[in-house]
């Protein structure tokens, strides 16, 4: 079912600072990396003739402008304008982009999805991306698009980059390795990746079938949020984000590429592999992080802190406090609120809330809320704990309680999610989720005292 990658290696540099091997530690920060002694020009960016015949090529992530600027300058064997030629619309029915409204599926409810199985088919990262949801519009560069990936087989001579948008990987089985023009990042749960726009890859599949999470972002790059009053320390620490070093293949070899642009997919025939950077400087990567680092910060006395407080990356709007994406972490924690409510309280917000389960059971809903399922609450559409979570939190006996073996996820958008044709005629929704709030029974009867 499986085919497990069988391309050449690539020609690695040294990792040059830090404890990981194969990554730079650091967010934003601007490295400098060559797989081959001296190719990295110094003192320069564009010298008139590059050591070892490569050609200075600039990657612009940002526009020209912006504050701070995030480019990066990779010497290579060609220049991209080399892996690129005629292009021909190709088909990939099941990746859709926003607007993506079809006014026969429903999208006001409250939705929830057991795992989308794997069928036993032959499914690379491009084929075997499934949409789930849309929100605001891939050509303003606006919103996301939620996805599951299944996928059993390794891209062969075949690369992808995507100039719609941002892709944020939340793996929950198997083990990918993004084999990018910058480097190598090798990604298993209960870790991320972070693809940025514009970076040419290709996906092999080291241990599969694979299955995950990705939210495409459209707008504003994902950065760390500001902490406030939290100060320096937990949350996600800039530290534990890997960046790669430099690795880079000479392969002549018939080779496609495949481009998202503007929710349409092109291929263009080129003769080479187009992962020949063999150095690079600038603060425009790809990421790894481990979730496993991430710090929780919660009440230790009453109440019980909006989600916003367990934010790991955030993709602004533009609109102060409202994010264009929140990628919010639920994850092993302790509880220990006196007098208090600790689960997630009912509520309805502006917000619109997708959630993925990787692995363990969510505080909130004990039952069918299973690893590798998805729930969905739009925009204004209440929700909150089933009877049974209310019911034992109501009398819970309120001694300090680890919340253990479980790690969820929320990818939260200001705008709408317009669930797709897959989403509601074939992922395996469960018709009766809207029943687990069905026996909650009305306690007041007019009288005081708590019931």
């Amino acid at each position: 079912m499986n085919q497990h990658s069988n391309a050449q290696p690539l020609r690695q540099a040294p990792t040059p600072v830090g404890t990981t091997p194969g990554y730079m530690p650091g967010w934003a920060n601007d490295f400098e990396t060559e797989a081959l002694p001296g190719a990295l020009p110094q003192g320069m960016n564009s010298p008139q003739k590059c050591n070892y015949g490569l050609y200075g090529e600039q990657l612009s992530g940002t526009a020209f402008t912006a504050n701070p600027p995030e480019r990066t300058w990779t010497y290579r064997i060609r220049p991209s304008v080399k892996h690129s030629a005629r292009y021909q619309k190709i088909d990939l029915p099941y990746w859709k982009s926003a607007p993506n409204v079809n006014p026969d599926v429903i999208s006001l409810g409250q939705y929830r999805w057991d795992p989308v199985a794997h069928t036993g088919a032959a499914l690379t990262w491009l084929t075997g991306m499934r949409t789930m949801t849309t929100a605001g519009d891939v050509n303003t560069q606006v919103g996301m698009a939620a996805h599951v990936y299944l996928v059993t087989q390794s891209m062969v001579d075949a690369y992808f980059f995507s100039a719609d948008s941002e892709l944020l990987v939340v793996p929950q089985e198997g083990h990918l390795r993004f084999a990018t023009e910058l480097g190598i990042i090798d990604v298993a749960p209960k870790e991320i990746a972070i693809i940025p726009r514009g970076l040419v890859y290709r996906v092999e599949v080291l241990e599969g079938p694979c299955r995950g999470f990705v939210c495409e972002n459209y707008g504003q790059k994902f950065e760390l949020p500001g902490r406030g009053p939290i100060g320096a320390n937990c949350l996600a620490n800039p530290r534990d984000f890997k960046a790669p070093v430099a690795a880079f293949e000479d392969r002549e070899t018939p080779s496609t590429l495949t481009v998202k642009w503007c929710g349409q997919f092109h291929q263009t025939s080129i003769g080479q592999s187009p992962l020949d950077v063999v150095a690079w400087h600038g603060n425009y990567a790809p990421y790894k992080y481990d979730l496993r680092n991430y710090c929780p910060v919660g009440a230790i006395l009453f109440d019980h802190p909006d989600p916003s407080i367990f934010t790991v990356l955030t993709a602004p709007s533009g609109v102060p406090g409202t994010a264009n994406i929140d990628f919010v972490l639920f994850r092993e924690r302790w509880m220990v609120a006196e007098n208090t409510f600790r689960p997630p309280w009912y509520h309805k917000n502006i917000m619109s809330e997708l959630m993925g389960n990787i692995y363990g059971q969510y505080d909130a809903k004990p039952k069918g809320f299973v690893p590798g399922g998805m729930s969905l609450h739009n925009m204004m559409l209440p929700h909150g704990p089933d009877k049974n979570a209310f019911e034992g939190a109501s009398n819970a006996d309120l001694k300090a309680e680890k919340l253990d073996n479980t790690m969820s996820f929320m990818f939260e958008t200001r705008f709408p999610q317009h669930l797709t044709d897959f989403a509601a005629n074939e992922a395996p929704l469960q018709d009766d989720y809207i029943d687990c709030w069905s026996d909650l029974e009305k306690k007041f009867d007019g009288t005081p005292g708590k019931k």
